[in-house]
């Protein structure tokens, strides 16, 4: 009997057998396409983050070094004269456009004794900005009322014939390329003042030269 039991268990274990071969075998194919599949994403994964930091390094760039404005500064300065003080009261500087109109300017207004600014010394009036390309056909200098000046220890008002309304011409025309222009303004004030009658008129016709 036992011999007939084991011819008759013969087959199943001859199915067994093959069914833990078939089950090793798939084991190994998945064990094998699964590794293929993560050495693939890791692949894939590169060549995203490659081509990522390809296509932002030059946005990154453009951001830095075209900022699309023209950075302007414009200074004050005086040559010598014969005079204690000369302070002028600033009050505006603006700039013709080529369609003609005009742009007022952020300007630092206020007193400004022109004879502390020799010899090397100046100071900033103006601190703005404009779109490149712009162009500059004339720069005004807009005075106050409160212009005076000092001859021998006694201070004297300094007229300024139009100089509240209109401004003074500033010849002065350029277009604006670079990220920064900055311009000095040499007022000469030696030139500038006329005394009408000593000790009661002087009269300003600014001289003034952009350096």
């Amino acid at each position: 009997m036992t011999r007939d039991f084991a011819i008759f268990c013969r087959p199943f274990k001859i199915a067994i057998g093959r069914n833990i071969t078939y089950i090793s075998i798939m084991k190994k194919s998945i064990f094998k396409n699964l590794n293929g599949l993560m050495m693939a994403v890791v692949a894939l994964s590169v060549l995203y983050m490659n081509s990522c930091s390809d296509s932002e390094d030059p946005i990154d760039m453009t951001d830095q070094n075209e900022t699309g404005m023209t950075y302007l500064t414009i200074n004050l300065t005086d040559s010598p004269g014969d005079y204690q003080q000369v302070n002028i009261d600033v009050q505006q500087i603006r700039v013709q456009l080529m369609d003609s109109t005009w742009r007022d300017l952020t300007t630092n207004s206020g007193f400004y004794d022109l004879l502390t600014l020799q010899n090397g010394v100046d100071t900033t009036i103006v601190k703005d900005s404009l779109s490149k390309g712009t162009y500059i056909t004339q720069l005004r200098m807009v005075l106050g009322d409160s212009n005076t000046i000092m001859v021998d220890s006694m201070i004297y008002k300094l007229k300024v014939p139009s100089g509240s309304t209109s401004g003074f011409k500033v010849n002065f025309a350029d277009s604006l390329a670079a990220d920064s222009l900055g311009i000095t303004l040499d007022f000469d004030a030696g030139k500038s003042i006329h005394e009408i009658k000593r000790g009661e008129e002087y009269i300003l016709r600014p001289v003034i030269k952009v350096k």
